[in-house]
């Protein structure tokens, strides 16, 4: 199990366990448009969607999970929530998903599976969760550009060295970039992870920044507890 503040979280049913990168994007992900409606595409252990429950007033709040386990324990982890009454897991796949949309949504968030490499493992639920062929970028943008409401926020987590090609995507569907933060896990390592928020409308001049997580091994730098200090125990 694993405990933040105010809500815990069980993995043992799910390939990809609680990393750095759901907890920064749930911590990080633009909330000022008050969002309604939340939608978690792929939401695995559930993290995100719950990290959302509780910084937002959001009425609803969907996650998606293809892979049985995984929606099982996220269904799981949501029920034994304090928000349990707002957030509703869907075991489909994307495509099913987007096939009949019932609804749009304020807030689309997705830490997708991007693993591009030609090699696989035994594990096929660890490749489903870990291989980018399992949700195609473009997949996830079209479902995005069906889904979000006209003044929606789309927010992804990407590797750093696919940003310019996802960005490049996200413009064919009119997604527009309107906040992004490159990330590194110390000073003088490289930039692994790019944090993206986009919205319909086109902003030609935003910041863009950067956050590094660590000055040396468990020594956090003040960014990044004071985004995650609401989550994470040790903070």
């Amino acid at each position: 199990m694993f405990q933040f503040k105010q809500f815990s979280v069980n993995q043992d049913r799910c390939a990809m366990k609680i990393g750095t990168d759901g907890v920064l994007l749930g911590a990080w992900t633009p909330i000022s448009n008050n969002p309604y409606s939340i939608l978690d595409i792929g939401t695995g252990t559930g993290v995100i969607a719950l990290m959302l429950a509780q910084r937002s007033h959001a009425d609803q709040i969907d996650a998606l999970e293809i892979d049985e386990n995984a929606y099982e324990q996220s269904v799981d982890n949501f029920e034994n929530s304090p928000w349990s009454d707002r957030i509703f897991c869907y075991h489909a796949g994307l495509d099913e998903f987007v096939e009949e949309p019932e609804d749009e949504y304020d807030l689309i968030v997705s830490n997708p599976p991007f693993y591009t490499e030609d090699y696989k493992t035994d594990n096929e639920q660890r490749d489903l969760a870990r291989f980018a062929d399992a949700m195609p970028f473009d997949d996830l943008l079209e479902a995005a550009d069906l889904l979000l409401s006209e003044n929606g926020v789309f927010s992804v987590i990407i590797p750093f060295k696919e940003e310019r090609s996802f960005l490049a995507l996200a413009k064919e569907y009119e997604l527009y970039p309107f906040k992004i933060t490159r990330v590194k896990g110390t000073p003088t390592s490289e930039t692994k992870r790019t944090l993206l928020a986009f919205s319909r409308k086109e902003i030609l001049d935003f910041a863009i920044d950067e956050l590094i997580i660590e000055t040396a091994r468990h020594a956090y730098t003040p960014e990044y507890i004071e985004l995650t200090k609401d989550f994470y125990l040790k903070f």
